[in-house]
């Protein structure tokens, strides 16, 4: 890993078309080298530069460069699909607590995403547990206008637009059909994201292209994090 963050290069991009193509163990195993120099690297150093960026900005997300990168490696235990690498390259910052400091037990964060037609940076609880589901239920049919002031920030909304995720077809038990809230107590996943231009990813300027957005989501990552669950 060199020193700084320089942006992902084409070729970068390039490899995982390459892999997507020949994703197995005999093409990998000669070209790991340049997967290293090409995408672990590069990410690795994204992670030490947004660790930064996320402090100038305020934004309470912790970028660590050896635990932030997902590997490479799929895990096909439990998979009818045996290929061996994943086809991208990503990256999460869970959210710590401003309160409690860095150990303390954190519900969401950011993510950052990098695949060939497909790159962008996101947030909040994907697939969560039915315990923290439970808790947002309660607190948007409890608190509706504290959670509508997040979701609804200016900056947020000028940024992200909104939230979404994957949604139950019937509104969960124990809440009237025609609740208020209806769409917000549907969601499986609570979640929002921003696609990227290649322009940006291949940009010494990413990370800050990252932590800029983020600050404009610390609304929506306060409340997701106060829930409980």
């Amino acid at each position: 890993m060199g020193h700084g963050f320089d942006g992902f290069s084409p070729r970068a991009i390039e490899f995982l078309v390459d892999l997507a193509a020949h994703n197995d163990r005999a093409w990998f195993g000669p070209r790991k080298a340049e997967y290293e120099r090409l995408l672990k690297g590069p990410l690795e150093a994204l992670c030490v530069a947004l660790a930064g960026d996320f402090e100038r900005h305020g934004v309470a997300l912790t970028s660590d460069p050896k635990r932030s990168p997902f590997r490479i490696y799929r895990d096909t235990r439990f998979s009818k699909d045996k290929s061996p690498y994943k086809t991208h390259v990503s990256a999460s910052f869970p959210w710590r607590s401003e309160r409690d400091g860095d150990d303390a037990p954190a519900h969401g964060g950011g993510y950052f995403h990098l695949q060939p037609g497909e790159v962008y940076i996101g947030g909040g609880m994907w697939h969560p547990e039915p315990a923290w589901l439970a808790s947002w239920r309660a607190r948007v049919d409890s608190d509706s206008g504290g959670v509508r002031a997040a979701i609804g920030d200016p900056r947020f909304v000028k940024r992200f637009k909104d939230i979404h995720g994957d949604s139950f077809k019937r509104i969960p038990a124990g809440f009237p059909a025609d609740h208020p809230e209806a769409t917000l107590l549907k969601l499986k996943d609570v979640t929002f994201g921003l696609r990227l231009a290649d322009d940006e990813v291949f940009s010494a300027g990413l990370p800050a292209t990252i932590a800029a957005a983020f600050a404009d989501a610390v609304p929506v990552f306060r409340l997701l994090a106060s829930i409980g669950g």
